[in-house]
């Protein structure tokens, strides 16, 4: 994490960002800009205790009031907030977490609620009312009854298995225990019973269960060290120390339970790095800051116990603070299919308008002359026609697919559970599985057009590794990834300190050391033994080494190997074991690293009493110190003596130069936001082959100019010519060379017009005249067009590159770039990451993606999908995500059209009925055609079909690109859909009819009845929607085939069982076909005239499939073609060659140097030293050998 001091800069409206350092807070106060000032640098390396005491308290903003082991100082009344009319609850949040919805009383209603604000839902229940009206029903009331309980019932089990995994998750976490003060001692409390004022009791390796001030702890002056993984993604340790005061009195449980010490502090707040308080006690104050507090989420590490009050608790943490709004993510395809079911009730109103006014006039020309059609109801036409068209409102409601929601999220499980049982997306190092987090978005994985993605822990490893060092002009250290198997590693068993994680392939290096004979190899490891701020703990007789970043501790590590031992230091001294010989050498003073500075020092006598400056930093830093005739040698840090340079690897994870190249080639832009430094972030970018030697880079001056110019043509040619507006939209780059975009937080800032700008002092004003306040008005409306035209001519030009990097970006800044790109580019949007400062990013992207990583669990649990390493992306997308679109689109498709073949038969049949709202099907068909007839085929079909395999999809991403331009599901495929319904209801009517129209059976009879007339119609439909799926299903399986012949044998079993005897004896009203299927279906004629009406409806799409095949045929066609071709050949994936190669200039590294300050000022202070302690029994009492056997085990 970045230090205050680190990030601290001015933001004056004419100040140049700063490419080092990260912008402002997320959500600073005005106060705290207004009070800025330019860094000091560091050096004095003095720190005075008593401060604490005499440093003006801050006042200010401090209403949040915390009186420690006072629980009834919560209760006053000015600690209460209303919550609805007269009932009040007090302001401070309890430390339960809840994620859940529902509870046993309230999920029967609520659940209800929520599915019946979906209009499809909300409307059959309305269509349900108006079945029960006598006067206005066609349509028996369970025909709408039985799929609206089924939709309703499938829907509620799968909220409520989601609702119970919530619980449990819930149930996890609160029920975890810590110890609390109770009654004077502490007990073993759940978290969820804690309260903001308890004194609670923290060991090792526990979580912080609040927000909490540090009060002692077991380390010398009360130093707690924690990792903070879960709140900024940094697995590097973080020393935090209690007050002076607190450290001398509060060590025993007695005086724990007696302290009653009151905190003022800020309000509730998102701000991870900074704490603003005062604690009163024994009539005096202290001021706190982010260095005394823990918060939740955090992790005690190397400290065997801690004591702290509890200041916010629950929601009012800063990590539930910044969680951010859950967003509710609907797919692009949810969106459409939702219009496309307005559009079928808009269609369906018009429809049934029109068959009612063909009622009205019917009944004037016919009906009212026609004696025997009378039914004793003296109602007008036009009262008729109004009956008739909620009556055809009721028979035509098949239109809007009911089953069609329902049936969406059978498919969507089903992919989520492919994904979950995907054994390429399973990462065995971690025992950690693809998990799809979400059920609602799978197929939007196939229209992905840009990914952001973070970049340590994501792309790389985030775990350092010295690989190379460069000595007095000599190049050290082998590269190994090619043949790593063939390559000896460097046996250090020689060492008695060495680490055996340590790994060196150039054996030439050890036997220089060994024989002495290069005193420059000597001084170099020397100095990276004794230049830092690394802290040393051994247990077990093992030395571990504790280091403010990563980086640090590699290098600290590899002079350990090579036989310089950093062993110990006190507050003056360092003792170094040189060879085998230990030596002590005296600290006169620690130059320590900040991101102004770029290099850290260390002063020492040396035994002779010779006075020596080590030195280590960026390059860039380090050359300009380097002045070999310079007499000025009294000068510090200048007219230094180069000893060699070092390589250090933070490696990508296995296979991100192959993903990246893959989803490139899907046309998938990948952009890089990161909260690392400039440097890093582009070597970064080029190892990882997202930017080459061909690359043109553009920084944010280049972009910034660039901008301004483009504004500036837009002003001048605003109200001109259209040829002159048309040329506004002229590209940026001119002809297509490959281009990126690397920009910084700050320039990030200035170029969107995102700097926080202080507020004007308050002064007495006249009131504004109307004029004044139209003029105040008309600028403000200026100012907020000049900078959404700015927002966007930056989009703009971002998506013109091929790469984009953002580096020193702040969360907030990660989660605007990411809003940016979908408000004015439209686009699909995927955000990957694997920390806390991830979370807001992943949660504004349409999808978001969490790694399992080192760096916590917050980014998993704000995800849609999860898994264990980036290069599962590439199969996430390419396979899983292309798949779920293909199939969602294709059951979108055949489902609509199924409904309308179905459906607009009725329609046909009222211009022979006189408009009468009649049905065209037995009702029992009506109510189980979409639940029984037709539902399985198309769902196996969602859930199972594939046009190519899962390795000729990765083979070839191209294919990919169908679903970004959304061609399989639009509303040209919709219309289609409902024409090709429209014509097979056409066939299955006419046919049969033409062929009733004047027949005779061979018994004499003629089968020309109404019942016959249903069956044939029917029969011939479910024949042809189930045959019709066969002919687009691209992958075929036994169950494919079951579901597609065992659907239509179903069909005629039903049919012939609601047709018999013996089941109309039982219910006269509800079966009224009796023996109608038998009688007509044992009628050759009848089965010629089904062939017929099949032949007609289908032979039509075959040949148009054959020719689109043969002489228009798709990418995926020839795949599929030539994929036994394919599948013969052995693919060698070749990665194209690293762009750090051996002879080949490199970029400079930004690593060898900590990314934040390090324990310099601690170390000087001489606070981290252990002192005489009273004895463990005394501090814990009887908890001494818990603490002992926590120690052992860990």
């Amino acid at each position: 994490m970045i230090s205050e001091r680190d990030s601290e800069t001015t933001f004056d409206e004419d100040s140049q960002p700063n490419d080092e350092v990260m912008p402002y807070s997320d959500d600073e106060t005005e106060d705290e800009l207004d009070s800025r000032q330019p860094a000091v640098e560091p050096g004095q390396n003095q720190i005075n205790r008593d401060a604490e005491e005499s440093q003006e308290p801050l006042k200010k903003d401090c209403s949040w009031q915390v009186k420690a082991n006072d629980q009834r100082f919560y209760e006053q009344p000015q600690f209460k907030r209303t919550v609805f009319l007269c009932f009040k609850k007090s302001k401070y949040a309890a430390n339960a977490i809840k994620t859940y919805k529902y509870n046993p009383i309230t999920f029967l209603p609520l659940n209800l609620f929520e599915q019946f604000k979906r209009a499809a839902n909300f409307y059959f229940l309305v269509l349900l009312i108006l079945q029960s009206i006598p006067q206005i029903t066609t349509l028996s009331w369970y025909t709408t009854l039985v799929p609206l309980l089924l939709v309703l019932g499938i829907t509620a089990v799968k909220d409520l298995v989601d609702d119970i995994a919530r619980h449990r998750m819930d149930n996890e976490v609160n029920n975890r225990t810590c110890e609390v003060i109770r009654d004077g001692r502490f007990k073993n409390t759940k978290w969820k019973d804690i309260k903001v004022g308890d004194i609670i009791r923290l060991k090792k390796n526990t979580f912080v269960p609040a927000d909490i001030l540090l009060l002692s702890s077991s380390e010398p002056n009360s130093l707690c060290y924690v990792e903070t993984a879960e709140l900024d993604g940094e697995t590097n340790l973080k020393f935090k120390m209690a007050l002076e005061v607190t450290h001398r009195y509060l060590q025993e449980e007695s005086a724990m339970a007696d302290f009653n010490g009151l905190i003022e502090c800020e309000e509730p707040n998102n701000r991870l790095d900074k704490f603003a308080g005062t604690l009163f006690w024994r009539n005096m104050s202290y001021s706190l800051d982010a260095d005394k507090i823990l918060l939740r989420g955090c992790k005690i590490r190397n400290t065997d116990f801690c004591h702290g009050v509890v200041i916010f608790a629950g929601a009012d943490t800063k990590i539930m603070k910044n969680s951010g709004k859950t967003r509710f993510k609907r797919t692009k395809i949810d969106s459409l299919m939702n219009y496309m079911v307005y559009t079928i009730f808009v269609v369906l109103i018009l429809l049934s308008a029109g068959l009612a006014i063909g009622h009205t006039y019917w009944e004037q020309q016919i009906g009212n002359l026609s004696w025997y059609l009378y039914d004793a109801q003296d109602f007008s036409p036009p009262y008729r026609g109004f009956l008739n068209f909620w009556g055809y409102i009721i028979v035509l409601n098949t239109m809007v697919p009911i089953s069609l929601y329902v049936s969406v999220e059978v498919i969507r499980l089903g992919q989520s559970y492919f994904i979950n049982w995907d054994l390429q997306m399973y990462y065995p190092e971690k025992d950690t599985a693809a998990k799809a987090r979400t059920t609602t978005l799978n197929e939007q994985l196939g229209q992905i057009h840009y990914i952001f993605s973070d970049k340590t822990g994501t792309l790389t490893q985030n775990i350092m590794t010295f690989k190379k060092c460069c000595i007095n002009g000599q190049r050290y250290g082998k590269s190994v990834d090619a043949d790593r198997h063939k390559a000896i590693q460097v046996d250090f068993s020689w060492n008695m300190y060495a680490d055996g994680k340590f790994s060196f392939y150039d054996h030439y290096l050890i036997e220089q050391i060994k024989s002495g004979k290069e005193p420059e190899i000597q001084k170099f490891f020397f100095l990276l033994a004794i230049c830092h701020t690394v802290m040393v703990d051994t247990s077990d007789g093992q030395l571990n080494y504790q280091a403010a970043s990563p980086d640090e501790g590699a290098l600290v590590t590899a002079a350990r190997n090579f036989g310089y031992v950093f062993l110990s230091r006190t507050q003056n001294t360092i003792t170094i074991s040189e060879m085998g010989i230990e030596r002590t050498y005296d600290v006169l003073a620690i130059l320590d690293f900040n991101s102004d500075r770029k290099r850290m020092s260390v002063i020492v006598r040396e035994s002779g009493g010779n006075i020596r400056l080590y030195c280590k930093g960026a390059d860039t830093v380090i050359y300009e110190r380097l002045h070999p005739r310079n007499l000025k040698r009294e000068a510090t840090e200048e007219a230094l003596d180069l000893l060699g340079a070092t390589a250090i690897e933070d490696k990508l994870q296995d296979g991100v130069p192959e993903t990246i190249s893959r989803l490139s080639k899907a046309d998938i832009k990948i952009w890089v936001l990161t909260g690392d430094k400039k440097e890093t972030a582009e070597n970064i970018g080029f190892s990882c082959e997202l930017l080459t030697d061909e690359t043109t880079i553009c920084y944010g001056e280049d972009t910034s100019a660039l901008l301004q110019t483009r504004l500036e043509n837009q002003r001048n040619r605003a109200g001109s010519s259209t040829h002159s507006s048309l040329r506004m939209n002229e590209p940026f780059f001119q002809g297509s060379k490959d281009r990126a975009l690397i920009i910084t937080g700050s320039w990030l800032n200035e170029i969107l017009l995102e700097k926080k700008k202080k507020k004007k002092k308050l002064k007495l004003k006249f009131p504004r005249t109307a004029e004044e306040k139209k003029k105040q008005t008309e600028k403000r409306r200026r100012a907020e067009a000049y900078k959404e035209q700015q927002q966007k001519n930056f989009v703009d030009l971002a998506c013109e590159c091929r790469a984009v990097i953002c580096c020193r970006v702040t969360p907030k800044q990660k989660a605007m770039v990411v809003e940016l790109v979908k408000k004015y580019k439209k686009a699909i949007t995927l955000a990957i990451g694997d920390g806390a400062n991830d979370v807001n990013m992943i949660k504004t992207a349409h999808i978001g993606v969490g790694i399992s990583g080192q760096e916590g669990m917050q980014a998993v649990m704000s995800s849609d999908y999860s898994f264990g390493q980036f290069r599962y992306l590439q199969r996430l997308l390419l396979v899983h995500g292309r798949w779920s679109y293909i199939r969602m689109c294709k059951f979108l498709r055949y489902f609509f059209y199924k409904n309308f073949a179905f459906t607009l038969v009725h329609i046909w049949y009222s211009f022979f009925n006189g408009f009468s709202a009649q049905t065209a099907y037995e009702d029992w068909f009506i109510t189980l055609y979409n639940v029984l007839y037709s539902s399985l085929p198309v769902l196996l079909v969602g859930l199972l079909d594939q046009d190519v395999s899962d390795k000729l999809s990765l083979r070839f991403p191209r294919l990919y690109i169908l679903g970004q331009k959304d061609l399989l599901f639009n509303y040209k495929k919709f219309f289609l859909s409902l024409l090709h319904g429209a014509v097979t209801s056409l066939i299955i009517f006419f046919i049969p009819y033409g062929a009733y129209l004047k027949t005779m059976g061979q018994d004499g009879e003629a089968p020309s009845d109404y019942q016959s007339f249903a069956v044939t119609a029917a029969s011939s439909l479910i024949f042809v929607v189930n045959f019709q799926i066969g002919l687009d299903t691209s992958y075929w399986t036994f169950v494919n085939a079951f579901s597609v012949f065992g659907s239509i044998a179903l069909y005629f079993g039903i049919t012939f069982d609601f047709h018999s005897a013996g089941i109309h004896v039982l219910f006269p009203s509800a079966f009224q076909f009796t023996g109608t299927a038998p009688n007509a279906l044992r009628q050759p004629y009848l089965w010629l005239t089904m062939i017929l009406s099949i032949a007609i409806c289908l032979l039509p799409v075959v040949a148009q499939r054959f020719l689109s095949m043969t002489i228009w045929p798709s990418e995926s066609d020839r795949i599929q073609k030539n994929r036994k071709k394919y599948m013969a050949e052995e693919q060698q994936w070749k990665r194209r060659q690293s762009a750090f190669r051996r002879g080949i200039s490199g970029r400079r590294s930004a690593y060898a140097f900590s990314h934040q300050r390090g324990y310099a000022d601690l170390i000087a202070s001489g606070r981290s030293i252990r002192k005489k302690r009273a004895p463990l029994d005394a501090v814990l009492g009887n908890g001494v050998t818990e603490v002992r056997d926590a120690c052992e085990t860990s």
